[in-house]
This record gives structure tokens, C-alpha cells and sequence, in this order.
């Protein structure tokens, strides 16, 4: 199962960097596809740094950002130690004792039970995280865990691009550096499609894959197949 959502969040991904679908609109769906692969999770939220502050912008649920809002007034959570130390970090029982009190007891107040937090990691650097709570204590185990993580790197690629592509609310101010990436990412599928003969769309899901298994931004991703089919005797395969 997890992995015929993970496709769909390809599929969602591909539909963000073609411009059909904004950041909002794309990070929502692979939340609601983490939800649908991990049956333990009751709801998702993703923090991300906004204006400098942590913030919940994305969640299945509104309880997610209220549950949150006690580390970001604390400065303590799984979900900021996911963030800036790059590691999983899960509270089997909000009702024991444990590291983050104060995020433990603001989750029994909304009726958590376990919660599971995960770095969302682009070229080696933490840009947010995404986590999952549970109403059941001990509900996340390795399965989970292993699902979860496919989903939090779909997430982390979609926050990298979307440093270089725009929506409609930035527009003006990255216009400039998304026609320059645009412009390398179609010269690369023009590549993949003659080397490998495939479609339009088929050379991009190639590039969005190579981009999830190195985890570096798909425009640089790009940028290598490009540079290869320049050099002697290279094709870009």
C-alpha cells in the first residue's frame, strides 16, 4: 500500500514543479498520503520555519498545530529536536514521564497518545519536520517508522524546489531563478527522452527519483545530465 501512495506522491510532486498545483496544495496531499500509509497516525503536521519562527503551515487536522504551538512557545519538542538535529524522535506514552514535559501534557490535553517526528532533510540540511500523532499510546512501530521516512523525504523535496519555483503569492520575487531552473530541467528530460527513449513525462518522474535517492534539488540533478550530454561523447544516460 505505502508504496502505491508513495507513487501518488510523486505524481503530486511532479504536478507542483510543472506549476499545476501550489505549495500548499502539494505539501497537503503528501500529508494526507502519510496518513492513508500509516494507519497508526490520527493526523499529520509539518513544521517549517516561517519569518524566521517555527510554524505548523500543513496538517490533516487542526488539533496538529495546537498540539505544536507548546514547543514553539517552549523552545522544547521532538518535533524541533527532529528539525535541528536531523533524528527521529517518538514519545511511545504522552502520559509517562519523558524528555518534554510541558509537549507531553499539552498532548493528553487534546487526547495524544504517541507521537513520531522526522527530519525532513535536503542536501544534508534539516528544513523542517513531519509529525505524526497517534490516540493510542505505542502505536508507531518499525513499519511505520519505515513508512513515515519514505513520506518525509517527498516532503523535503517539495520545500527544497520550492525555494527555486513559484506560486502565486511569490511570484515577483523568484520568477528570475524558476525560469533558469525550468529552462535546465527541461534541457535534462530533452536528454533522458533521446537517450532513454521515453516520454516527456517519464524522463521528469526519472529526474524526481534521482532527486529523492541523492537528495539533492532537481534542478541540480538536472544541471549534471546537462553538463554530461555537453562533454565529448557524452549522452546524458
Amino acid at each position: 500500500m505505502a508504496d502505491v501512495l508513495l507513487s501518488e506522491s510523486l505524481a503530486a510532486l511532479s504536478r507542483f514543479v510543472l506549476g499545476e498545483n501550489t505549495v500548499e496544495q502539494t505539501l497537503n496531499r503528501v500529508a494526507e498520503l502519510t496518513v492513508e500509509a500509516v494507519p497508526a497516525a490520527d493526523l499529520v503536521g509539518l513544521t517549517m520555519i516561517v519569518d524566521g519562527r517555527p510554524q505548523t503551515t500543513v496538517f490533516t487536522d487542526p488539533t496538529s498545530p495546537k498540539v505544536d504551538q507548546t514547543q514553539y512557545e517552549t523552545g522544547e519538542g521532538p518535533c524541533l529536536d527532529a528539525f535541528k538535529e536531523r533524528q527521529v524522535y517518538a514519545i511511545e506514552s504522552t502520559t509517562e514521564a519523558g524528555p518534554w514535559p510541558a509537549f507531553r501534557r499539552t498532548c493528553v490535553e487534546h487526547g495524544i497518545g504517541s507521537t513520531l517526528s522526522l527530519p525532513l532533510v535536503i542536501d544534508h540540511n534539516g528544513v523542517g519536520a513531519l509529525n505524526l500523532y497517534s490516540r493510542q499510546p505505542r502505536a508507531f512501530g518499525e513499519d511505520d517508522k519505515a513508512a513515515a521516512s519514505l513520506f518525509a523525504a517527498q516532503a523535503a523535496i517539495v520545500m527544497a524546489n520550492a525555494q527555486i519555483y513559484w506560486d502565486a503569492r511569490t511570484l515577483g520575487e523568484n520568477l528570475g531563478e524558476a525560469m533558469r531552473s525550468r529552462a535546465v530541467i527541461e534541457q535534462a528530460k530533452g536528454v533522458l527522452m533521446g537517450a532513454q527513449r521515453c516520454t516527456d513525462e517519464h524522463a521528469f518522474q526519472l529526474l524526481v527519483r534521482a532527486s529523492q535517492r541523492e537528495n539533492v534539488k532537481l534542478r541540480e540533478i538536472a544541471q549534471r545530465i546537462v553538463d554530461a550530454a555537453v562533454e565529448p561523447g557524452g549522452n546524458g544516460s
